[in-house]
């Protein structure tokens, strides 16, 4: 056959990739997309001098006790509104975590949660929680992530905030390697002018102990209205991964900060309030493509005394909502939050599986159905069942009997240009 009749030269070919050549060079640098690695469901917050290599265990234990105080997990799961079956389905689960992984991701607290107590004491602290988390990775009980919230950069805490970053990552890499997990939380971040500083600080940390380039890498709590809308009518928040690109590794929503800056009265300070919504999808906006994760923030509405029963329904309908918004993560603050926030999560992806494993299974095979995919949905509906099977709610060997792929091929549906850079 001969070769069809084009019009445009090799000159002007190359024109046009001189032209892209910046484009390419933004996409491939500053949108890498997800990394398809696993994200904590949650993110526990405790004052940082409480913490103890058996902290993770006794917050699971209390959150049995309390499960089992109010009647046990199915009970806890038709109270979600889970029918019988998935109630029982989820509750061997749930109830297996809370013995085995009950945090996933700990934040030893020296912001809010610590408070003002002097330098003598914050440094003893500091030293003392570097000790605390290497010991309980050492002895195996350590969450899968693991680190800690120092005070803000503003100026009249910039300096402590600093020092304390310092205490507790030297102090960590003198122990000997950094844990897989370390997660490094900077607070109350209003500019991009201050994630550029912790960019350089941890740059610096990472000079002076012979660490890789980039291993430090910190999550910005968005909890000012400065950063979803600057003074110049610009939003803030969407500059910072282009301002360090590959450092942030996620953007956590802060309810009660935000909600207060923004005048909102305490009674009605809440995840599901219109302002938190708006920030909360300003920042989808200003990650989407870069592998940054989102974590929605909390509810201070607590499952003790008379009130358990209640605050459960609330925080599972809450975990719920942000699920199907795409928030997959969370604080908590209690461990009686742990059982709801794991019957909730659980239940979100057992039942979404049947339908998008059929889907996915359709796609994988080409087989006609009711719902024609285009790969961009397919790669969703393996990135939802590929964070059912990395949260345990659903096991490896019900994807393959659903949808007809094992781990690899669903990892690579869902990450498709990470199979591709893996095969180049």
């Amino acid at each position: 056959m001969a070769a069809p009749n084009t019009s445009l030269t090799a000159g002007d070919l190359a024109h046009i990739d001189g032209q892209l050549a910046a484009t390419d060079r933004l996409l491939d640098r500053n949108y890498p997309g997800d990394d398809g690695s696993r994200q904590p469901v949650h993110t526990v917050y405790v004052p940082a001098d409480r913490f103890t290599p058996s902290f993770a265990a006794d917050w699971g234990a209390q959150a049995a006790a309390t499960a089992e105080a109010h009647g046990g997990f199915e009970k806890l799961g038709r109270l979600l509104g889970q029918d019988a079956a998935l109630a029982e389905a989820v509750a061997g689960r749930v109830d297996a975590k809370l013995r085995t992984e009950p945090i996933e991701d700990l934040r030893l607290d020296f912001e809010d949660g610590f408070g003002d107590r002097g330098d003598d004491a914050e440094d003893a602290a500091a030293v003392a929680a570097a000790s605390a988390v290497a010991q309980s990775f050492a002895a195996g009980s350590a969450p899968p992530f693991i680190g800690i919230r120092f005070k803000c950069f503003e100026a009249a805490t910039r300096a402590r905030g600093l020092r304390t970053l310092d205490l507790f990552v030297s102090g960590l890499a003198a122990s000997g390697e950094l844990p897989d997990g370390l997660v490094l939380t900077l607070p109350k971040v209003t500019t991009v002018a201050q994630v550029q500083a912790m960019d350089y600080a941890v740059s610096r940390l990472e000079e002076v102990h012979g660490l890789p380039a980039g291993r430090l890498r910190f999550e910005v709590q968005v909890e000012t209205p400065q950063l979803i809308l600057g003074p110049d009518g610009t939003s803030p928040v969407a500059q910072l991964p282009h301002a360090v690109p590959g450092r942030i590794s996620g953007l956590h929503y802060g309810t009660y900060d935000y909600s207060a800056s923004l005048q909102i009265s305490a009674e009605y300070q809440s995840m599901e309030h219109p302002v938190a919504d708006f920030a909360k999808e300003v920042m989808q906006l200003a990650v989407a493509g870069t592998g940054i994760r989102l974590s929605d923030g909390s509810t201070n509405i607590i499952p003790v005394g008379d009130n358990v029963e209640n605050a459960w329904a609330l925080h599972g309908r809450l975990v719920r909502r942000s699920l199907e918004r795409g928030y997959y993560q969370g604080w908590d603050l209690h461990p009686a939050q742990l059982p709801s926030r794991f019957a909730a999560t659980y239940a979100f992806y057992r039942e979404g599986l049947p339908a998008a494993a059929a889907r996915l299974r359709n796609y994988v095979e080409r087989t006609e159905g009711g719902v024609m995919d285009e790969p961009a949905t397919a790669r969703a509906l393996a990135a939802f069942v590929l964070r059912g099977v990395q949260c345990g709610a659903v096991g490896t060997e019900e994807v393959q009997a659903l949808a007809g792929v094992g781990l690899p091929q669903l990892t690579a549906l869902a990450h498709p240009r990470l199979a591709t850079t893996s095969n180049s």
